[in-house]
Order: C-alpha cells, then sequence, then structure tokens
C-alpha cells in the first residue's frame, strides 16, 4: 500500500471512530447565526476534558457567537487525522505526541494554546513501592504502544540519572492499565496524573504513587488545543474566539471541579462525578503552572520540547516550532 493510501485509510479509519464514538455528541446554542464546530476531547468523556462541556453549558461558547459540537476523541493522532483532513474543526492532544507525528508524518494542523503548562506524563504504582525514580531500574511498566509516557520516558530517565534500558515497557492496551496495575501484574504503568483518582478506585482504594515527568523535564508542555492550517488562515477571528472560549471553560473547571463534574454528567450519564471532579483537582496545578501563564504557548518552550524529543531518537526529521504552533492566539 502506497503512503498516500495508507493515509487515507488511516483517515478513514479515524473518522469511523468519531461516528461510533461520537453519537449523541453534545451542543446547545439558541442562536441561529451561530458558526457549527465540531470539537474533540483528547480522550473519551474523562473528567480531565469536562472543561469544554464547561464551556458549553456556561454559555461561553455561545457568547463567542459558536454552535459546538463536542465529540470523544479517541488519541492524539486520531485527533489530528481528523482535523488535517476536515472532518473536526478543533481538538486537545498532546503536545510531546503531536511533536513526534508531526516530526515522521506531517498533517496541515497547529498547536495553538497549552492546555496543560507542565506535562501530566508519569509512572504510577501502588503505594511506596516505587516513590522514587532510584526505585525504577528493574521494573516491568505497562504502557500503550508509542505512547507518550513511553516516548518520553528515555529523556526522564537521562534527567533522573538512571538507565532507560534498565526499565521493562509491557505493550498493554489503554483499557487494561487499571486492572493490570491493581492485580500487580506489573509494578507500575505509564499514566497521566489526571488518572490517579480512576487508577485508585480501580484498586479498591489503594494508594497511587505517581513519578511525574514534569519534575525531571519542566519544559514539557502537556495537552495542547490543536487547529488545522486552513481554519487559521481563512478563520482566525473564530479561532480566537473558540481558544478564548475554551480556555475560560478550563480555568472555570478547575477552581470549580464539583459543577465541572456535574456538568459533565448531564453530557455522559456514565461518568463517576466524584472520580471526574477528583480529576480535575489534580489537574489544576498542570493547568495554572507558575500562575499568568495559563493556556498560552511559548515558541521558546516548544523549541526546547523538539530538542528535548530529538535527543530521544524517536524523530525522523526535526520540525522547526513555527511549523508547529501559533504563538499570539492564546491570550495570558
Amino acid at each position: 500500500m502506497s503512503g498516500r493510501n495508507r493515509l487515507v485509510a488511516a483517515v478513514a479509519a479515524a473518522a469511523l471512530a468519531l461516528t461510533v464514538s461520537g453519537c449523541g455528541g453534545s451542543e446547545k446554542t439558541d442562536s441561529p447565526d451561530a458558526a457549527s464546530v465540531t470539537y474533540l476531547t483528547s480522550f473519551g468523556t474523562f473528567g480531565r476534558d469536562s472543561y469544554a462541556y464547561v464551556a458549553l453549558e456556561k454559555g461561553y461558547f455561545e457568547e463567542a457567537g459558536l454552535k459546538v459540537t463536542i465529540k470523544p476523541g479517541t488519541g492524539t493522532v486520531d485527533v489530528m487525522k481528523l482535523i488535517g483532513s476536515g472532518q473536526a474543526d478543533y481538538g486537545t492532544g498532546d503536545l510531546s505526541g503531536f511533536i513526534t507525528t508531526m516530526a515522521n508524518d506531517k498533517f496541515p494542523v497547529r498547536a495553538v494554546a497549552a492546555i496543560h503548562q507542565k506535562s501530566m506524563a508519569g509512572i504510577a504504582s501502588l503505594g511506596k513501592a516505587i516513590d522514587s525514580p532510584e526505585k525504577l531500574p528493574g521494573a516491568s511498566i505497562a504502557d500503550s504502544s508509542g505512547s507518550t509516557n513511553m516516548i518520553i520516558f528515555p529523556a526522564y530517565a537521562k534527567a533522573a540519572g538512571i538507565d532507560p534500558s534498565s526499565v521493562k515497557f509491557v505493550p498493554s492496551s489503554p483499557q487494561a492499565l487499571p486492572q493490570l496495575l491493581a492485580a500487580g501484574s506489573v509494578d507500575a504503568i505509564g499514566q497521566f496524573a489526571a488518572g490517579k483518582p480512576l487508577l485508585e478506585k480501580a484498586a479498591g482504594g489503594k494508594t497511587v504513587t505517581l513519578l511525574p515527568y514534569a519534575d525531571k523535564l519542566p519544559d514539557l508542555y502537556g495537552n495542547g488545543l490543536l487547529v488545522s492550517e486552513s481554519k487559521l488562515s481563512s478563520n482566525r477571528d473564530e479561532v480566537e474566539k473558540f481558544t478564548a472560549a475554551l480556555l475560560k471553560g478550563l480555568l472555570y473547571a478547575v477552581e470549580h471541579p464539583e459543577e465541572a463534574a456535574q456538568l459533565l454528567k448531564k453530557h455522559d450519564r456514565t461518568a463517576d462525578e466524584k472520580v471526574a471532579a477528583a480529576e480535575l483537582t489534580e489537574m489544576r496545578p498542570y493547568v495554572l503552572g507558575d500562575g499568568g501563564t495559563a493556556g498560552t504557548l511559548d515558541r521558546a518552550r516548544v523549541e526546547r520540547m523538539i530538542t528535548l524529543l530529538a535527543d530521544t531518537g524517536t524523530l525522523k526529521s526535526t520540525p522547526t516550532a513555527d511549523n508547529l504552533g501559533v504563538y499570539d492566539i492564546a491570550k495570558p
């Protein structure tokens, strides 16, 4: 199969996933003149993605003149494919994964805001078995193949002063990770900080310890807001309004986690409000960063991320920061 045909097939598969997972996508507006757009969450409808529903329910999108349909995303690469092919307008994806994908398979997609000022990636274990990087050598860590946690680990290990090859990664499906950890089948799993409450629920209330990559790699952003190059060139005003409304919802959600969880529940009856609120509480410091920069995307930091990822040997080419982002859309 040619490269072009592989790309077409991949986009078709991602579109099918969007159609299936997006049945019952959420939208709300009373304005007949509102522009209709589609937004993809980073993955599913967890509490960590509830801020989009907050922006919807609090009327922030409507105030911006937008009729937004929210659909559950299925991971960074699929979100990029759907935006790049015009099947979605906006979406959220991990910026380390975004950079890696853009270096290997270029898509007409740009990042315009940072949802997390610090990466939420890390290594989760039960109790105090692995409560410092020095306890990682010899450990088995389950994670999905090609995950951000796995990609970044060599850089984290280097910064922590341990040998990356001393850890064994066990390829596993994302859905299986909580149970693998709870059952003791592995020593640890790759996980995001906001996932800690869900892991503790799966482990029957046992304490989960997280080693955040951000402790050793402060330049890494977490998730970012993605948009197509064509949307940026044809309707930058809409992009600015959407970004501002989404970030307003983000800041409200992390400051009012219980209310945000209730609003999420309106759109996903299966959501656990307690877990969703706890996820937002865990996520708050990653959103706010050092203060005053929430939502903003800095070119110099993206350049440092490129250098860091290039040093891991995972990039087939080295993109420039200007090929990846637009840095004056999100306002502090």
